[in-house]
Parts: structure tokens; C-alpha cells; sequence
């Protein structure tokens, strides 16, 4: 049996999805493959999605006419803006989501888009004819047949799972791995490896003693993950925070030669920055406590995930060691935690697109590349969704610089620096993050996804109403003055410099104390002004508020941006045989011959070319 597609998806996770809902969006007649469609964008590990950096790599998802921003809030049983503590440039949203709702949010979306199908099987080879990929055939025998193949497997690559000396080949707990798919990509000269994450023990919350629990509740305001949602439905629940202690950490320990971290058992490398239980405790031996977080999984269900106790050990290890903490002494588990080591491709073998180098045709996004998180898969399927839709009709490629998105800077990264442990994105990897803020995201992305055929049109009609309202007060405050009689006891009041002259209300808003609301408090036409929004009214304020108050930190990063941009637009793909320059250093001519970039600004990202060879190159090209 032979089904014929313009772009064929392999894997029914974050990045699947988006990838399939984009291809679709855009004209391509789309088929998504998945083992098994009742888990559609399953939640592996915490049914949470944003954090820091995170957040805003969804708000941007949202902004190009992407799923995740909406599926989220219309699943979302607690939500919580991080880093307030700190200037918006670093704020991001996250929400503990409802495992089974959202995925049913999923299911319905995927049902909805036109021009999009649904195949349940097993992908077990890639099709590739005069070296480009032209499909893929599954264990049944099928065979998919499509101008562009987005592969998106996740974790089921050859996976593998850990429970202390006990190993399962699998690709989630009680799920299948995929045995042969690999190799049918490295004989083609793709480079794989081998990456491990884990997940920890869940709990039934009829046997937690609360009362020996801190509360960690959630927020009520305006903010949110899509741009275009009416809110969040359900039930808001809370979250609850407890400690590990010494006779937790005696009983781990004490465990930790059955460890597969730890005897020798797993070779892979897992994620620094969010470690096992066990490693805590080889990092840290002097730490006495480390923070638990307790989250539930849904509206209607017990079964609740213990945020910072990922585990492999030995199953009756985790069990006895969570009893040594008061509050869950009496705790019974649905399922202990588990490592899972699976495949990856060298990123660098990518193209900014996330087409292939070596495999024309053959798009990766998510886990397979090397990265960790729901977030950063959702992005990459996006961008390889929308750049195998546009191979098919023949369009100039959909790129994201570094000042554009997160998203840009995670897929930069990737190609130009490839990874040596699980990629996650953090606000420090972005040199231009004052650019690149949540709140922003619709005003740096909308209109080239509209332009693009992604986003719809009540999506760039409301961006375009909601720019217009934040013009409109900025220069309101702008051009209207307040004079010192009129507003210094109210600004004594508020703990603020009294003026001594009259100013314009914009240069009230740079004061830390001030803000547009507090404002509109004591000047009525202000109040006025802000009362005749559109909808949203407190979106467009805060947006407007963050523009001038910031403005000086924002132009000022704009100007830099600006001039990187000169390297930019110095295309060198093809211009140069680097290992012929004997000018340039051993590393960067070995470097610069395996990444392969297409602009000099890319070639000064990659680690090992230095700017004395970026220069060299320059001179070479007489600029």
C-alpha cells in the first residue's frame, strides 16, 4: 500500500504536532505518523509547560499562528509569571497543565486542520531514492511517499529504560522502542550518538499529609501564553513544597551502587541543569535539603508528579527514601522514576531550515537533535513544518535571526555549535533578550507569519488594533504634561521625587515606583485614555508601560543588533575552500569545513574560529 503526501510528520509529540498543524496551515497536504493516537503530544515528564526562556519560546510559537500557546491555556490548572522579581526582559510565564485534557486539546486541533491525516503505525525505515528522502515505510509495510519527511521520534529511537539494574528497551514507560529507523538514516553518513533523561516517581495524592506541606499557589491576572485565547476554563489547583533531608539522603546513598548513573550502566550523557535526586547528592554532598515540588496532573485525578526527585534507582530505594519526608511518609506510588537513554543526530548536520545537509528532503525538530524540553521541541517543529511545506512549492527557506526569537537563537545554537548534553534554552543564551521579551513576541513575529500564509487573518487584525492602541498611548504620554502642584503629594505618597518643574507623563513611567495604573489614579486623563482601549486592556498596557520604560535599554540593544546584521547579510556558503586557507588557524579551517556557514556572522558563533580568522575572511572578500 503506497499513500502519496506533499509532507509526511514521523511522531505524534510537541514537535510533531506543530510540525503537521504548520505543514497543513500552509497548503502542504500533510500526514502525521504516530504509534498511538490516544497520546497525541503526551506529556512525558512534568505536565507543565513554559519556565525560564521556555515561556517565551511559547508566546512566540503562539505569534506565528503555532498550537501550544492555546492548547496550554485551555488546559492550564495553575499558572504563574517567573522572574517578576526582575525586569520583564526575563519574565516568563509557565502552567501546570492537565495531562489528559491537553492531550485531547491536541487531538481536537490536529482533527480540525484541513488538509492534514493521521496514520497509526511505526515508521521503521527511510525511504531515500538519487539521495534525497522521499518517504518512509512503516512495520506494517506502508509506504509514505511525500516531497518533504519531518522527523520528530523523540525519545523512541532505539530507547532504552532504567529502573536500577533493570533495563527495557522503550521509548516511554510501557511503550515501544523504534529499533531500526537510525540505522536507515547513518547508512547515509548522518551522525548519531546517544543522550539519557529521566522522569521522577508519582504519587497518589490520598496518601500526602498536606498539612506538612507549604502552599505554593498560582496567579489570577490578565496574562497568559496565547495572544488569542478568551482565558484559562478550568479549575485552578495548587501546588505544594516540601524538602528533602539527611535520612533521605542516607537511604539514596546508600542505594547508590544499584544506581545506572552511577555502576558503569548508562554511557549517555543526561541534562545538567536538571539533575536526578542521586546526582544532587554526589554534586552537593554538604547540601542537607534540597526543595520538592508536588504538582498535580489534572483536574481529575490523584496522581501527582514530585518536581525535583528524577530518579533511576532501584524502585524500592525512591519508595523508602520518600517516606522519610514527613508529609509523604505514608506515600503510595502509581510509578517509580526512570532514566531513558535513546538516539540523537548531530545538529550541525542541519541547516538553519533543520533540512538535512547530508539527506536533502529530510527535515529533524525536537529530542532527535539533541534538545530537552516541550518547549524547544514545539519550536523546532514549527520552523521544519513550515520549511518542508515551503520545499514543496518551491519558497525561500523560513529563518529566524538571533534578535528575532528565542527560537532563532536555539536553532542557531544547534547548527552552528551542536550540542554535548541536552540542549535547554535559558534567558543567558540570548545576547538580545531586552529584544526578545514574552510580552513581545506578536509585535516581532505576527506579520511575517501572516505574510507567510501561517498566521490567520483575525490574528493579524488583532495585532494590528492592539499596535495601533499601544501607539496611541505612547504618545498620549508623550505629549501630555503634569505640572508639580497637580501630582507631588500624590507622588510623596508613592515614595517618589517630588518634581520641581512640569514633565511629560512618559518620563514619569521610567521611575521603578510608577506605573500606568498607579498613574491613572491621580491624572483623570490618563485614566481616560486608558479606559477607551480595545479589548485586552491590560495587555496593551503593559506592553505600552514596558516600551517606555524601557526604551533607552531597548534602542540601545537595537543599535548593537543592528550592526551584527552587517555580518549577516555577508553570505560565505560556498565561497571558500577552508582547508586551502592556511591563513586561518587548524581549528577554525577543521570547524569551518564541518559547519559549513552561511554567513560570516554565523561563522563567528562557532566555537574554535576566532576573531582574527573572521577577519581574515573579511580581507579575503575585500570589505
Amino acid at each position: 500500500m503506497i499513500l502519496q503526501y506533499d509532507v509526511i510528520v514521523i511522531g505524534g509529540g510537541h514537535a510533531g504536532c506543530e510540525a503537521a498543524t504548520a505543514a497543513a496551515n500552509m497548503g502542504a497536504s500533510t500526514c502525521l505518523v504516530t504509534m498511538d493516537m490516544n497520546k497525541i503530544a503526551q506529556m512525558s515528564c512534568n505536565p507543565a509547560v513554559g519556565g525560564i526562556a521556555k515561556g517565551q519560546i511559547v508566546r512566540e510559537i503562539d505569534a506565528l499562528g503555532g498550537q501550544m500557546g492555546l492548547v496550554t491555556d485551555a488546559t492550564a490548572i495553575q499558572f504563574r509569571m517567573l522572574n517578576r522579581s526582575k525586569g520583564p526582559a526575563v519574565w516568563s510565564p509557565r502552567a501546570q497543565c492537565d495531562r489528559g485534557k491537553f492531550i485531547w486539546q491536541w487531538r481536537s486541533v490536529l482533527d480540525s486542520t484541513d488538509g492534514l491525516d493521521i496514520w497509526q503505525d511505526q515508521a521503521e525505515e527511510l525511504i531515500v531514492e538519487h539521495g534525497e528522502a522521499v518517504g518512509v515505510r512503516t512495520v506494517w509495510g506502508v509506504e509514505l511517499r511525500a516531497k518533504s519527511v519531518v522527523l520528530t521520534a523523540g525519545t523512541f529511537l532505539n530507547g532504552l529504560l532504567h529502573i536500577g539494574r533493570k533495563q527495557v528497551p522503550g521509548g516511554r514507560i510501557a511503550e515501544p522502542a523504534v529499533e531500526r529507523l537510525t540505522e536507515s538514516i547513518t547508512r547515509h553518513g548522518v551522525t548519531a550518538g546517544r543522550m539519557k533523561t529521566g522522569t521522577p516517581v508519582r504519587i497518589d495524592s490520598r496518601s500526602v499529609h498536606f498539612e506538612d506541606m507549604e502552599v505554593q499557589e498560582g496567579e489570577q491576572d490578565f496574562h497568559g501564553f496565547s495572544y488569542m485565547s478568551p482565558g484559562r476554563p478550568l479549575k485552578q489547583l495548587t501546588c505544594w513544597t516540601c524538602y528533602t533531608n539527611p535520612d533521605v539522603h542516607a537511604t539514596l546513598m546508600a542505594g547508590i551502587a544499584d544506581s545506572p548513573l552511577y555502576n558503569g550502566q548508562i554511557q549517555s550523557i543526561g541534562p545538567r541543569y536538571c539533575p536526578s535526586i542521586e546526582t544532587k547528592l554526589v554534586t552537593f554532598p554538604d547540601k542537607q535539603q534540597h526543595p520538592l515540588f508536588l504538582e498535580p496532573e489534572g483536574e481529575d485525578t490523584n496522581e501527582m508528579y514530585l518536581n525535583g526527585f528524577s530518579s533511576s534507582m532501584p524502585m524500592e530505594i525512591q519508595i523508602n527514601a520518600l517516606r522519610k519526608i514527613p508529609a509523604l511518609r505514608d506515600a503510595k506510588v502509581y510509578r517509580p522514576g526512570y532514566a531513558i537513554e535513546y538516539d540523537f543526530f548531530d545538529p550541525t548536520q542541519l541547516r538553519h531550515s533543520l533540512e538535512s545537509k547530508i539527506i536533502p528532503g529530510l527535515f529533524l525538530a525536537g529530542q532527535v537533535n539533541g534538545t530537552t524540553g516541550y518547549e524547544e521541541a514545539a519550536g523546532q517543529g514549527l520552523v521544519a513544518g513550515v520549511n518542508a511545506a515551503l520545499r514543496c512549492s518551491g519558497g525561500e527557506p523560513f529563518v529566524m535571526r538571533r534578535d528575532e526569537s528565542y527560537i532563532g537563537v536555539l536553532i542557531d545554537d544547534l547548527v552552528t555549535k551542536g550540542v554535548d548534553e541536552p540542549y535547554r534554552m535559558f534567558t543567558s543564551r540570548a545576547e538580545y533578550r531586552i529584544l526578545l521579551r514574552q510580552d513581545d513576541a506578536d509585535a516581532r513575529l505576527t506579520e511575517r507569519a501572516y505574510s507567510l500564509g501561517l498566521a490567520r487573518r483575525d490574528r493579524y487584525d488583532w495585532w494590528m488594533e492592539k499596535k495601533a492602541a499601544i501607539e496611541h498611548i505612547m504618545n498620549f504620554c508623550n505629549t501630555t504634561s503634569v505640572k508639580p502642584r497637580d501630582i507631588n503629594s500624590q507622588l510623596e505618597a508613592l515614595g517618589t521625587t517630588l518634581l520641581r518643574e512640569g514633565c511629560k507623563i512618559a518620563d514619569l513611567i521610567s521611575r521603578p515606583q510608577l506605573t500606568l495604573n498607579n498613574l491613572s489614579d491621580i491624572l483623570p486623563e490618563l485614566k481616560q485614555a486608558l479606559e477607551s482601549l480595545p479589548n485586552r486592556k491590560e495587555e496593551i498596557t503593559e506592553a505600552a508601560e514596558i516600551k517606555m520604560k524601557y526604551k533607552g535599554y531597548i534602542e540601545r540593544e537595537r543599535l548593537v543588533a543592528d550592526k551584527m546584521h552587517r555580518l549577516e547579510n555577508i553570505k560565505i556558503r560556498g565561497h571558500f575552500n577552508y582547508m586551502d586557507m592556511q591563513q586561518l588557524s587548524t581549528e577554525a579551517r577543521q570547524k569551518l569545513t564541518k559547519i559549513d556557514p552561511e554567513t560570516l556572522a554565523q561563522a563567528s558563533r562557532i566555537p574554535g574560529v576566532s576573531p582574527s580568522d573572521i577577519n581574515i575572511m573579511l580581507v579575503l572578500m575585500n570589505r
